[in-house]
Formats: C-alpha cells, structure tokens, sequence
C-alpha cells in the first residue's frame, strides 16, 4: 500500500471515531430517535406480573414451584386489558420470565413452562394469548424476560446460559408481533456476567424498532433509563440525556411502580395495600408530569383475573385523568396570534417556534374576560433535542408581569401546579434555551381536588 493510499485509510478512520465519539457532545445537541419520541409520547405504561408466585403467595420465586400449580382456571387477558385501556394507559408489558425462571409461553429451550401445566392441557400460551388481547383493546405490546434464571441448570455456565437465553429471546422476539418495549432487568446474577451487547443484537434482528429500557448503569445497550426508585416519582429536573463517562446518549425517564403498594405479583389478604386515587393521582403528576413515563404494575389473582378492586380502580384513575384535564382554558377561552395559536389547539403535532436562533423568547395568550387557574401542562418539541434550560410562568396584573412559576427542564411534558390565580393575560417566558425553543402545547387548568375540574 502506498503511503498516500495509506494516508487516507487512517484519516478516514480518525474521522469515523471523531464522528462516533467526538459529535453531539453538549447536551443540547444529542438527539432523539423517532422511536424514542413516538414511545415517549406513549406517556403510561402498564407492567403485568403473573405466574408460578401468583399461585405460591411468593413475590420473588427461587425455580423449584412444580409447574402444577400454574393453572388459571377463568384466565381472561381480555378482561385485564378492557380495564388497563380505561385507566388511560396505552401499551403493556407482559413478564413472560420472571427471576423463577418459569417460562409463560411453550418455549422449545426448556419443559419449566405453561406446556408442563394443567392449564389448557399444557397447550396454552399467555405471551400470544396476552398480546393479541392487548392490540384488541388498542394497546401497544413489549416484554419483560429475566436474564437471571434460578431454575435453568445451564445458568451455571455462562457460555451455555447465553445461548439459552439467546434462543428464549429469539422465540418471543420473532412469534409475537411488533415488540413496543423490551425490559432488559438484570436483576440478581449470581456471579453471572450477562452479554448485553449480544442480547441487543438479537433483539434488533427481529425488533429493530423496540425501546429497550435498562438501567443507567447499561448505558450503551438502552434507550429508555430506570428512574432509580419504586415509587414510580421522579425526584429531579428530568433532563433526557444523560452522561456516562464523558459521553451522552438520550435516554428518557421510565418511572415504575405497582398499583399495591410493595407487591408485584398477587397476594391473598391483601386489599389494604390498594393504592387510592390521590396517591395515582399524585403519582402521574410526578412522573408524567415530570416529563418521564408511567409504568404502573398490575396483577391478576390465581383465577386468572384482575381483581374487581383493581378493576375499579384503575377505571376510576383513568376517569380521574380524564376529568382533570378534560377543560383546557387556553384551547377554549384564549386569544393568540396565529402562530401561538398552534400551541395551544390541544392537538400535539403542532407547535410555536421561538424567532430563530434565540435564547430568549415568550408565548403570551390573552383572555377576554380574566380566567382562574391552578395548574398548567407544557410540552416541548424534542425532535431537535431538549433546549430549554429554564422558564417561568407569568400571569399581568394590569400594571406589571407576575411571576407565578420559575423552573428548570420542561421536556416531553411539565405539570406545573401552584395556589389558584385569576388573571387575563398569561405567558410562557422562555428565560434561557439552547436554541429556538418549540412548545406543542401550553395547557392551562383549575383542578379542584381528586381529578376534578371546572
């Protein structure tokens, strides 16, 4: 090779990794993906835990329940979904393998499955059962598969555990339609070391396009992070993308939490732990209204079913939801400008865009008679990326701006909720942002207690 052929080979490699590593390194300029921006417009998320523990009264199970006791005698996946769909929420994920190691479809890996139960004769299978009931009900579908497997002998040695789960995740990746999410939860090990790099490879061969959530610790393998707790809160400004060792990736917030409080699977006895409307309530505006995603975990009982408490629950949360904010006072009452008016027409592929190139800028509405408000929800345009970096809601007294709000991060959606206020003019004041910045829709509400509106 000669030396100038040589030359350019090794410049082009030096500009491939300056590429790779050297690009998009300011927060501001790190991008979404349109998966990324599709799924987090999903906004609330439902994680169903069921099977062996349901029927042992265990939360964690150690891979020695016989597969007897599987066997759901009125198991109805569409009675799960009709009431998952009224709570508001809109895709689920099914734990097809929790840590026991028991497996909720006839998977050809291993006989530790419903195949070796007296449910449907050992010819069932809650993973398509539960996903075609879930697109009858206009819910998007994922899955959660434990790599930690306390019943699989081969676990022991890592090389042959890794093929084991490859083929586990080839089964459910390729049968069960388009995969929405992909939990990727280490949890326990064992001395075990996971080959995340090629579990993710295996999933994009047959999912190219499914949002694989993972802890922040697995940085370069996910796309969707664990919020760090079980409260299903966020407790910070939520910036979407995060750092790991000098290098960034946008990596949105999902916040779980189950709808009885310290279980994931079912218990007996256990109709106390019941989360209230208030607590959902608060809940939603911590995490949704932080910008992040809502995964709320439920669970049916031995039978099969959601328990009628839960049932009613999740439809009086979804019905909460839906009165709180049913009366956006900007989309009935305001007065904008034409190109204000795209933000707040209630519909979110529309927006207000900044004067190019500006740091500073301000959305204002106006009202012919003066409204009273509790509450406002702001969503930005994160196509090009999360540019505002602070904010403050304002409201004219007549003399003077008064400032009602200041914060920071308004991302995929912010809930602002503060004492009532009455006045005729309203303004979102960008105080600071990266670039022009874009807001779908500036909502404003007064909630009066427990979703109610006016």
């Amino acid at each position: 090779m000669n030396l100038f052929r040589y030359g350019l080979k090794v410049t082009g490699i030096a500009l491939f990794f300056c590429a790779l590593f050297g690009s998009a390194q300011n927060f501001s300029d790190v991008k979404p993906s349109p998966q990324q921006t599709a799924w987090q417009d999903l906004e609330f998320g439902v994680i169903i835990h069921f099977s062996t523990n349901t029927f042992l009264d265990r939360e964690w199970g150690d891979g020695s329940a016989d597969p007897e006791v599987f066997n759901p005698a009125q198991f109805d996946p569409d009675q799960w979904m009709e009431a998952i769909r009224d709570s508001g929420a809109k895709y689920v994920v099914l734990v097809a393998k929790h840590h026991d190691g028991f497996c909720l479809w006839p998977t050809g890996q291993t006989d530790y499955s419903v195949k070796s139960s007296p449910w449907k004769g050992g010819k069932g299978d809650v993973v398509g059962d539960v996903a075609r009931a879930a697109r009858k009900y206009g819910l998007k579908f994922g899955i959660y598969l434990s790599p930690w497997d306390r019943h699989e002998p081969k676990y022991k040695d890592s090389a042959a555990y890794d093929d084991y789960y490859q083929a586990e995740l080839s089964e459910l990746a390729s049968n069960y339609g388009d995969l929405v999410e992909f939990w990727l939860d280490g949890a326990g090990s064992a001395g075990h070391v996971y080959n995340f790099a090629k579990i993710v490879e295996t999933l994009r061969t047959y999912q190219p396009n499914t949002i694989v959530f993972a802890d922040t610790g697995l940085f370069e393998y996910g796309d969707a992070r664990w919020v760090g707790n079980e409260s299903g809160r966020v407790q910070y400004e939520n910036w979407n993308v995060i750092d790991r060792h000098g290098y960034l990736r946008w990596r949105p917030v999902e916040a779980d939490t189950p709808l009885r409080n310290g279980h994931w699977f079912w218990h007996p006895n256990d109709e106390a732990s019941l989360k209230s409307i208030d607590e959902l309530l608060t809940t939603y505006d911590e995490t949704v209204g932080y910008g992040a995603q809502l995964m709320l975990g439920v669970a049916p009982d031995r039978r099969g079913l959601l328990p009628a408490s839960d049932v009613a629950r999740l439809e009086e949360f979804g019905q909460a939801l839906r009165t709180r904010y049913a009366h956006n006072l900007a989309l009935t009452h305001a007065q904008a400008s034409s190109e204000v008016s795209a933000a707040i027409d209630g519909n979110p592929d529309t927006l207000w865009t900044a004067p190019a190139g500006s740091n500073h800028s301000s959305l204002e509405v106006s009202f012919p008679e003066p409204i009273t408000f509790n509450r406002a929800l702001t969503m930005e345009w994160l196509n090009a990326g999360q540019r505002i970096q602070k904010y403050s809601i304002d409201i004219w007294t007549g003399t003077a701006w008064k400032t009602i709000v200041t914060a920071q991060a308004i991302g995929h959606k912010k809930i602002d909720v503060f004492p009532p206020v009455t006045a005729g003019r309203v303004r979102l004041n960008i105080l600071s942002s990266t670039d022009a910045a874009a807001i779908r829709e500036f909502q404003l509400y007064n909630v009066e207690h427990s979703g109610e509106s006016k």
